[in-house]
């Protein structure tokens, strides 16, 4: 047991299961009887047959044979029934204390109740030098419940006029104290030679009650409030008495060692002291002035003096933990209230920043580890939610310029600030949040050269809160619009800077280095949003961002990030050099173009390296931006669908980028078909034929690649692409020009696939070539069933049908020959 308990306590638990195992001994030896008789009535003369009935299976307990074993021990049974009882006999005494009071004078109530009690509190004297401590626990508490009623009626006879919160806490007062002497003096030792009967546990062993001492722990938290109260005590004066109370609470937590004591001044504790401290804030952090503001912080740092004695003596580390963090955080709650009503509003919050970092002083202090641990906790939540409180600035500052693609080039205005927060409001006392940002940066900075635990994180944390202190200076103090561009252009600087010096000094990639570039991303992006209030700024910061983040992607830690981000902020420049000339989007598609252009080289330079998967992308992504600005006009949109196609043609040359030539195909085609949309081409075989002529040179090359290549899969998409879409306009077709032309292509077609034995060409050829046949012949049979009587096609389809029935075996045999012959076709 890592726990030991009282040895009251654990006493009990063995008397227990001593009783349980004796009762358990005495069914089975019962049952053993049973089970000999049994064996010997079957064993007897007549085989135990006319001996009358088997005994019955359980016939110690009068059950049933064949039923099971009752379920409920006897020490349940024997607890249920006291508690009931005594439930019951303290329901009748309240209702002869409440109802049937006037019934008897004043001499007979109070002997009749007094005698009640004092025979309730002094039975379980006899009982316990029995061994009956169950009964003893359960008589005590209707002594308990009547010393209750005995108090109110004490009131209601005796000091009718006291008020009644002044009478609860004279009377909890002493209903506490009686309570913890009853049961600290109320027990009885078991002699030596009293049998070991239910409850008594060993012998030579002392006896107490277990009720009286947890429930006066827990009536003695309710005096001193009740007192406050009835005495009309301010919210100081009543905080105050919180707090006392529940140092008294941890004073008896900590110096018990009954269980149940223990538990109920824990509670009690906590309970009382999370309201002073409650009340002691709101008092704190609501005075109209310092004088108000540091009582209030007395208050707290009483309360702060209360938690940190717990913390240095109570034996377990995780709540000593937890107590010197409360302590720490309400030593700062009360510095902090003080100087809210001493400073101007925008300095409060540096200020519980400077009692924060104060707190970690204790580092260099003679407490225990435990103490010093928590205070750390207690300063670095401070710092937490002083930073949590500069968030809206920062936010302001990252999302505010993204209004700004609503109305670009709407004029630069006058200060930084109108540029970023036109369309957010302004957070208040927001001019000292970079001051905040750097003190907790520089803190982050020195334990991360302190501890090897938490280095990464630390660091980490140091450079974003860094990163954004410098984010939010410029319009912090009101920076000029172009000042303002310049200071954040220098963040892009330093924290590509901050990622290459991190690089080198950790000889390789590190999350540092990874964080700082991402920063630099987010700046870039913040800082060309900012710049679209100006065309001259616009096109000023973007020339600048390509080059810088041309120059970082040469390395090859910052690459992956820094080369895509380059060509992002060209395809932005391409598009604002566009605007800039007054030229329509599709003629600006022209010089975005050029920017999967220059990916396409790049990727093929650094084929390989993380660096062309981020720069392919980047690249794919501009060449759909210049599809979406020259959607607008047809002959602009085949130019740049040509000019994608010969990228990605030339991609494909690369031996691990030949998926690329379909792609390249398919732009082609696309191009090819709207430049002939452009010339009103209707002809649908202009469309096809451009189509079909690479797909079946592609199919033929596959062939000879792999000669078991099936024809279907060679040639049969680019021979429907081009039969199928003619043979649906010749059937539209009046004039016979197109069924001409398009019956001896599928007659060159069927003829090819018979000499080649290959099926794709054959079928679709032959397919076709019937379908015109069919097509032209059509006026004529019409004529000719038009002269025929009405009885001429059945009569003709009768004949045909007794000719092939004549001769259906040698039918069926020239079919699976032509059968066996098709299927040897490719």
């Amino acid at each position: 047991m890592t726990n030991p308990l009282p040895p009251a306590e654990e006493l009990r638990l063995l008397d227990a299961e001593l009783w349980q195992l004796d009762a358990r001994r005495a069914v089975l030896l019962q049952r053993r009887a049973w089970l000999i008789h049994t064996l010997r009535a079957a064993t007897g003369p007549h085989g135990g047959r006319g001996h009358g009935s088997v005994p019955p299976l359980w016939p110690s307990r009068g059950v049933v044979a064949g039923t099971p074993p009752p379920d409920a021990t006897a020490p349940g049974v024997q607890n249920v029934l006291l508690v009931l009882g005594g439930i019951l006999l303290t329901v009748a005494a309240m209702a002869f204390t409440l109802v049937s009071w006037g019934h008897l004078g004043i001499g007979g109530r109070s002997l009749v109740l007094g005698a009640v009690t004092v025979g309730a509190l002094t039975t379980p004297v006899a009982l316990l030098r029995r061994g009956l401590a169950s009964t003893a626990e359960a008589v005590a508490a209707l002594g308990v419940a009547l010393t209750l009623l005995d108090a109110y009626a004490l009131h209601e006879v005796v000091f009718t006029g006291t008020g009644a919160l002044t009478y609860t806490a004279a009377a909890s007062a002493v209903l506490a104290g009686g309570w913890a002497a009853y049961g600290a003096g109320v027990g009885a030792t078991v002699p030596a030679e009293a049998p070991v009967t239910e409850g008594s546990g060993r012998r030579g062993t002392r006896l107490a009650l277990r009720l009286p001492l947890p429930l006066a722990v827990a009536t003695a938290h309710l005096p001193l409030p009740l007192w406050a109260l009835s005495v009309g005590a301010g919210p100081h004066t009543l905080t105050a008495v919180l707090l006392v109370t529940a140092a008294a609470g941890a004073a008896v937590a900590l110096r018990t060692t009954h269980t149940p004591v223990r538990i109920v001044a824990v509670v009690g504790s906590l309970g009382t002291g999370a309201v002073g401290v409650l009340s002691a804030g709101w008092l704190c952090w609501t005075a109209s002035g310092p004088g108000a503001s540091a009582r209030a912080a007395a208050l707290l740092v009483l309360a702060a003096a209360i938690a940190m004695a717990a913390s240095r003596t109570v034996p377990k580390p995780e709540v000593a933990v937890g107590a010197a963090l409360a302590a720490g955080l309400c030593l700062v709650a009360g510095a902090g209230g003080v100087l809210r009503a001493s400073l101007p509003g925008e300095w409060t919050a540096p200020g519980c920043l400077a009692c924060g970092v104060a707190l970690l002083a204790v580092v260099r202090t003679p407490l225990g580890e435990t103490s010093r641990r928590g205070l750390i906790g207690a300063s670095f939540a401070v710092q937490g939610l002083v930073v949590l409180s500069v968030v809206p600035l920062v936010a302001g500052t990252l999302l505010g310029p993204v209004f700004q693609v609503e109305r670009p080039w709407s004029g630069a205005p006058r200060g930084f600030r109108a540029a970023v927060f036109t369309d957010v409001p302004w957070p208040a006392h927001a001019g000292t949040v970079p001051l905040v940002l750097a003190v907790v940066a520089g803190v982050l900075a020195v334990a991360s050269g302190r501890g090897e635990q938490w280095r990464p994180q630390c660091a980490v944390g140091a450079l974003v809160l860094g990163w954004a202190a410098l984010l939010v200076l410029p319009p912090a103090l009101g920076l000029p619009y172009t000042a303002g561009l310049v200071a954040q252009g220098g963040v892009v600087v330093a924290a590509l800077g901050c990622a290459e010096w991190v690089r080198r000094a950790a000889a390789g990639t590190s999350h540092v280095a990874v964080g700082a570039v991402v920063l630099a991303l987010v700046t870039s992006v913040d800082l060309a949003l900012v710049s679209l209030a100006s065309e001259s700024a616009t096109i000023g910061v973007l020339v600048p961002l390509t080059l810088l983040f041309a120059a970082a992607g040469t390395r090859p830690d910052t690459g992956p990030f820094a080369a895509p981000a380059s060509l992002v902020h060209a395809a932005a420049l391409a598009c604002a050099i566009g605007a800039s000339a007054d030229r329509p989007p599709h003629h600006t598609a022209l010089l975005v173009v050029v920017v999967p252009a220059v990916a396409a080289l790049l990727a093929a330079r650094t084929a390989g390296s993380p660096v062309t998967v981020p720069v392919e992308g980047a690249g794919a992504a501009a060449g759909l931006l210049a599809l979406a600005l020259a959607a607008t006009d047809l002959p602009m949109f085949a130019l740049v669908l040509s000019v994608g196609g010969v990228v990605m043609a030339g991609t494909a040359i690369r031996p691990d980028r030949r998926a690329a030539g379909h792609v390249a195909v398919v732009l082609f085609v696309l191009a090819a078909w709207v430049r002939l949309a452009v010339w009103d081409v209707t002809t649908p075989e202009a469309y096809a034929l451009p189509v079909t002529v690479p797909a079946l040179v592609v199919g033929h090359l596959s062939r000879r690649r792999d000669p078991a290549l099936s024809s279907w899969t060679a040639y049969g998409a680019g021979l429907a692409l081009t039969l199928v879409p003619s043979l649906l306009a010749a059937w539209g077709d009046p004039h016979r020009f197109r069924p001409l032309l398009l019956g001896t292509a599928a007659l060159a077609v069927t003829l090819v696939g018979a000499r080649s034995r290959l099926q794709a060409p054959l079928v679709l050829g032959g397919a076709v070539l019937a379908l015109v046949a069919l097509h032209e012949l059509a006026p004529y049979v019409a004529q000719v069933v038009g002269v025929l009587p009405r009885w001429a096609p059945p009569a003709l389809a009768g004949a045909v049908l007794l000719a092939m029935g004549a001769t259906y075996e040698q039918r069926l045999r020239d079919a699976r020959r032509v059968r066996e012959v098709f299927a040897r076709f490719h």
